[in-house]
């Protein structure tokens, strides 16, 4: 065999192999690479990256390996390092000097790792290039980016952007080679353009069925200013909104209609919890369809997988972001921003020339407030991207904010317009909730019985096991339910469903429901009475927004309160923002915009560190980046846990079909609302107990029905396996 193989399969049918060549591979990347590139001016640096970056599969050790793992020739004998991204690497220093080692020698490196720290870089930059490998015939010329300033905080992101170009670029290549299916399932998307006559006959719809009430009156108000707003230059937005104001939809038409206006091409929605995110994907499909909507968050890991086939293969099932309308987490969002492996990073150049909807932005994380800052800074600044900061509770994201340590401050962003004017008073017209106060400890026994008193009641609080004590606490009449993370997504949204509909439902009597926050933000449910364990004020308010929602009952009650000394609250965040909430005057207005100003100052006051782990040295030195480092320390979630799929509907039907077909496109989608994130200790409790297997690697599986409870979700004890034996 003559040619260069970069890629080869055996047809299933006819049983022949069929060869991608290497400069069949090389082109297809560069010209993807190219084009995605383009989007923020620097064409030629993606056709580049494309060319070099499989130079190293000339090699005959390569070229043997790809013979003997295919089964093309699994004879044949491997001599000498097959490896072969160092090779475009080193060829792209030796062509373009050592001042783009970071832009293009460190991305072709990278491009099946990871970005290298700068040391690694170095070292393997060293190496010398195979004699069996050509010269390159062209060399590209690289054109100036058009930046009108690069700071140093921006640097790292313009090196990481470039790198999403290659990976995603190689993947999707390799896929329309490899796996034809996938790649055909992508095909071509319409504009927002093209979707805003759907968007505009789904709220035309609902304003005429709507009944008439001022609640109603106030939100196509907000609508309207949001419509007006919408033609402003690309910047930083907020929407500042009560619980019920309409404040999802608004955003959404707001966003469409100035992405439009500004030739973006894309909308992120960031939200901090998946419930929320499960809720908003549905809404959004049924304005948009299935096929322009991308729910993305959390299934497998594929970076983590050894088998270099297997991982290749997950990562091709893996999302890019190429759709019109992303609906995902803050933790996909903002780790992708600072991660650098690819299957991570391969999303972020389609976040260029977008309007990102940062929703519930209140529950950002202080400690790493300055980092994320930065970035957005940067995204606006570099590639063309909006943010509307949305919330019922505005943190102060602007100017410069004092932290509790001496010259430890956070520098927010210059200017973020608001998009609803403050004689709008919206948090008076949109009062509908009281709140009481009692600091007194209780036992979950006390709280349970005051839940009793209600018939239709909501308890929110802090821990999941704090909502599988109460729930186990409350009597099982009409309709009790319990909602937590323990809950694989698809039955956090069956039961959400349940909730809704029964709230509906006048013939339902008694209406329970304990939940963990996730119910707490975004989540359009409403009941008379709510009861919140104690918190922040910002968790406290969008609490109260689950009372009274719709108005249609005079001043409601939401209930604070707190546990007993042996439940105490979580260190850490819970606990600074429930200290910031009763350092205020107990007289305050809560729900007023001044005193949620207050609360975030104090709250500030109360962060040690804006930059906890000092993403700032790894990565503002322009010769001197730490690119794995920095992800390694920017965790939004300290432990970031497993994910175990859960036997559930047709979780193990899926499973199966993984195990015999292998990943796919479409399976990984369907498969991810099966899964449940679990923290290290709970994880290794279900190993220890022998019901969490590995089914393929990085593929963890709880099979048995048993362990997993239709009302409280995954049970990490497994005292059933106990009950047989005694059986």
């Amino acid at each position: 065999m003559g040619e260069i193989i970069s890629h080869l399969y055996q047809d299933g049918n006819s049983k022949k192999w069929v060869i991608q060549t290497n400069e069949e591979h090389s082109s297809g990347v560069a010209e993807l690479a190219a084009r995605f590139a383009g989007s923020f001016g620097m064409t030629s640096w993606g056709k580049a990256l494309g060319e070099l970056h499989d130079k190293g599969k000339e090699t005959d050790a390569f070229q043997q390996h790809i013979m003997k793992e295919s089964g093309y020739r699994p004879e044949i004998k491997v001599v000498g390092d097959y490896r072969h991204a160092y090779v475009g690497a080193v060829m792209a220093r030796k062509l373009y000097g050592k001042g783009i080692d970071n832009l293009l020698a460190n991305q072709i490196l990278s491009h099946h790792t990871g970005l290298h720290d700068s040391d690694e870089l170095n070292g393997e930059l060293r190496k010398e290039i195979p004699q069996e490998v050509s010269n390159v015939k062209t060399q590209i010329t690289l054109n100036q980016p058009q930046f009108c300033s690069l700071a140093k905080e921006d640097f790292h992101h313009l090196c990481r952007m470039l790198y999403s170009c290659l990976v995603d670029a190689d993947f999707l290549d390799t896929e329309a080679f490899m796996n034809r299916e996938s790649s055909n399932l992508r095909g071509n998307k319409p504009t927002l353009n093209a979707l805003l006559p759907k968007l505009e006959k789904f709220l035309s719809d609902l304003k005429s069925t709507a009944r008439e009430s001022e609640v109603n009156t106030i939100r196509n108000k907000v609508q309207q200013q949001c419509l007006e707003m919408s033609q402003s230059p690309v910047g930083f937005y907020s929407l500042t909104v009560p619980t019920g104001g309409g404040k999802t939809l608004s955003s959404l038409l707001w966003a469409v209609k100035h992405a439009i206006s500004n030739g973006q091409k894309r909308i992120i929605i960031a939200i901090p919890y998946t419930s929320i995110i499960v809720q908003t994907a549905s809404v959004l499909r049924n304005i948009f369809g299935e096929e322009n909507v991308l729910e993305h968050h959390s299934n497998v890991d594929t970076d983590d997988i050894k088998d270099e086939t297997l991982r290749e293969k997950m990562k091709l099932a893996t999302e890019n972001w190429d759709y019109p309308i992303v609906v995902t987490t803050n933790v996909q969002l903002f780790e992708s921003m600072f991660g650098n492996k690819p299957s991570v990073c391969r999303k972020i150049h389609n976040i260029v020339d977008s309007v990102i909807i940062l929703d519930e932005v209140q529950t950002l994380p202080t400690e790493f407030l300055q980092p994320i800052v930065d970035s957005l800074k940067t995204y606006n600044k570099l590639f063309n991207v909006s943010v509307l900061f949305t919330t019922a509770s505005q943190p102060v994201l602007s100017g410069l904010i004092e932290g509790c340590k001496p010259r430890e401050s956070f520098e927010g962003i210059g200017k973020i317009e608001e998009i609803i004017p403050k004689d709008f008073l919206l948090h008076d017209k949109l009062r509908r909730v009281k709140l009481e106060i009692d600091n007194s400890g209780k036992t979950y026994d006390e709280i349970a019985a005051m839940l009793c008193r209600h018939k239709k009641v909501l308890c929110i609080v802090n821990t999941r096991k704090d909502a599988k004590e109460l729930y186990e606490r409350l009597p099982q009449e009409g309709i009790t339910l319990h909602l937590s993370r323990m809950m694989c997504p698809v039955h956090v949204s069956e039961t959400i469903e349940k909730i809704k509909a029964a709230l509906k439902d006048d013939n339902q009597e008694i209406i329970r429901v304990v939940s963990t926050q996730l119910v707490e933000a975004g989540v359009d449910i409403d009941f008379p009475v709510v009861y919140r364990q104690e918190a922040g004020l910002d968790s406290v308010l969008q609490a109260a927004g689950r009372c009274n929602r719709e108005g249609k009952l005079d001043l409601c009650t939401t209930h604070v309160f707190s546990l007993s000394k042996e439940h105490r609250l979580p260190t850490g965040h819970i606990q600074d923002a429930n200290n910031a909430r009763l350092s205020l005057d107990e007289n305050s207005d809560w729900f007023s915009p001044e005193t949620m100003k207050k609360y975030f100052y104090q709250l500030y006051c109360r962060t040690d560190s804006f930059d906890k782990n000092n993403i700032r040295n790894s990565l503002y030195a322009l010769g001197n980046l730490f690119f794995a480092q920095a992800a390694k320390d920017f965790r939004l979630i300290d432990d970031a846990g497993q994910t175990v799929f859960v036997c559930w509907r047709d979780s193990m039907d899926l499973i199966n079909e993984l195990l015999q077909n292998g990943p796919s496109y479409k399976l990984m989608k369907k498969l991810s609302k099966y899964g449940v994130n679990l923290n290290k200790t709970d994880f290794a409790a279900l190993q220890k107990a022998g019901v969490v297997n590995e089914k393929a690697e990085g593929v963890f599986v709880v099979e048995y029905k048993q362990q997993y409870d239709e009302h409280l979700g995954l049970r990490i004890e497994n005292d059933w396996t106990e009950q047989s034996l005694i059986i």
